[in-house]
């Protein structure tokens, strides 16, 4: 029996691999856990083991369980995170690092210096604000075990304290970071977090100045250590972000993870391929511009991530660097193609949908970025060179030699870029001022496009659609609106001040 994932066919392979994926890294994390705890004591192991061997072993059994609930947690509710081993490798990356900085850091500094954050806030931006409430959870677990069950000279009521620190500071983190929309915003993140370690730092140090017998506050000089105790703290949710910050373009390089601080990125005039599409093909780069805004209307209109839309209507003709020449808003008074036959003409225009795949995945830039730019023509005909064919032979033309190579659009996103490329050159084809015109143009786009059955393998609905098509009227109205026509005046300076006369 299987179940649809994203497309696809969830099977017991996929499961019995994504398990095994689970184990190896389960193994390197007990292994790395082991190189950390007992790096000190492999002189006296066989002694150390036989006095704390028990609690090592069950350090184990609860380390192992919580990574069961982890993949069956994933198994349930987010299937996609383990439906390939380099997923499954990010989540363990991120709790390998924590292991490490917390054991470095928890034994040698102090264990409120911990970057108890961290995970929270990888998960955070680089999965989603859902897996990172869950991992949180795990992380804060994880650390208790190990300072509970293995290392001894932690306190119990340290234990304690760190666990709630840990689990609070990351939640709070988890959901001011889903807010951000710069890196260094997330520095801000970590001033706030330190509040409440402090207080529960402070409340819990504060105990010892109250004397056991008399509970009276006794003149003990813990004051200093107070304080040492609480800048921990500080240094603790500070380093947090400060990591973040340091290694997130690692993890965004390394598995590709398209975050919403690279997102701003890829989107700026100075990312790297539009900086080239506007210097070498500025009809291109304009058109690009535009249709990037009225996709982030229609996303809006049917709730698909904005920001994704306008990242991928930017990128959506970065194949046309190619042959920037040969396409119509880059050209003067004078087409290339006049001197092409169809055939050739229409070879070099439906290139350019595979071209941007490429050039997108040798950048190695995010691939739902390359799958719009080779989609969002879908399999549609390129009609003014096959009705330029047909002119010119008397026999029979097989369309498909005149057709975009396709895959149809296979995701909501690429049929809102397909639709508003179309809709764009439409409307400004045909001139369109008022509502009407553009409602009439971009419905022939939409009613085209469905009669060629370039929606059939995406799930876009026909209500999804009607809000599109609406929200494209109003979105390109509001651009070729109607102005009025400006008198010609000629100005002129007398010494009474500055006059002006009808010409």
């Amino acid at each position: 029996m299987t179940e649809k994932m994203l497309g696809k066919e969830w099977t017991r392979s996929h499961t019995l691999k994504s398990a095994l994926w689970f184990l190896l890294h389960f193994a390197i994390f007990l292994l790395i856990g082991a190189v950390l705890l007992l790096s000190n004591k492999f002189s006296q192991l066989g002694e150390f083991m036989s006095a704390q061997g028990a609690n090592y072993l069950y350090a184990i059994f609860c380390v192992f369980l919580l990574l069961m609930i982890t993949y069956f947690y994933f198994f349930f509710e987010d299937r996609e995170m383990i439906s390939g081993g380099k997923n499954i490798a990010l989540l363990f990356m991120v709790l390998d690092l924590h292991l490490v900085l917390s054991c470095l850091i928890g034994y040698n500094i102090a264990i409120y210096a911990r970057p108890v954050a961290l995970v929270a806030l990888l998960i955070c931006i680089l999965v989603g604000r859902k897996d990172a409430i869950f991992m949180n959870i795990i992380a804060a677990l994880l650390i208790f075990v190990i300072d509970t069950f293995a290392v001894p000279d932690v306190s119990n009521k340290e234990c304690y304290s760190s666990l709630i620190i840990s689990f609070s500071a990351g939640m709070i983190a988890i959901f001011l970071a889903s807010k951000a929309r710069t890196r260094f915003s997330i520095v801000a993140i970590g001033l706030l977090i330190v509040i409440p370690m402090d207080i529960i730092i402070f409340l819990l140090e504060v105990t010892g100045l109250i004397g056991p017998e008399t509970g009276a506050i006794t003149v003990e000089p813990s004051f200093q250590r107070i304080v040492t105790q609480m800048g921990y703290g500080l240094f603790g949710g500070v380093a947090s972000t400060i990591l973040f910050l340091f290694v997130l373009p690692v993890f965004e390089s390394i598995f590709n993870r398209l975050t919403v601080f690279r997102l701003r990125e890829l989107t700026s005039s100075d990312a790297k391929i539009l900086k080239k599409l506007k210097a070498e093909a500025p009809g291109t780069y304009n058109h690009s511009v535009m249709v990037a805004q009225l996709a982030e209307a229609s996303a809006a209109a049917i709730g698909e991530n904005v920001d994704y839309a306008r990242a991928a209507a930017l990128y959506h003709d970065v194949g046309k660097l190619h042959y920037p020449e040969h396409f119509t808003e880059n050209q003067g008074d004078y087409n290339l193609h006049d001197e092409l036959t169809p055939e050739l003409s229409a070879d070099i225009i439906r290139s350019h949908a595979k071209d941007g795949y490429t050039l997108i995945r040798a950048q190695h830039l995010p691939e739902f970025l390359a799958d719009i730019a080779l989609e969002h023509h879908g399999t549609m005909p390129i009609r003014y060179f096959y009705a330029k064919a047909l002119k010119m032979t008397d026999g029979e033309l097989n369309i498909e030699d005149f057709s975009y190579m396709g895959p149809k659009p296979q995701s909501k996103l690429a049929a809102i870029i397909m639709i508003c490329d179309a809709s764009e050159a439409a409307v400004r084809a045909v001139n369109a001022r008022s509502p009407e015109e553009a409602e009439k143009a971009i419905r022939a786009v939409i009613e085209e496009r469905m009669d060629l059955e370039q929606f059939s393998e995406c799930d876009i609905t026909m209500a999804d659609l009607t809000k599109i098509r609406l929200a494209l009227v109003n979105a390109l109205t509001g651009v070729y609106h109607h102005r009025i026509k400006y008198p010609s005046i000629k100005y002129r300076r007398t010494e009474n001040g500055t006059k002006g006369e009808n010409q």
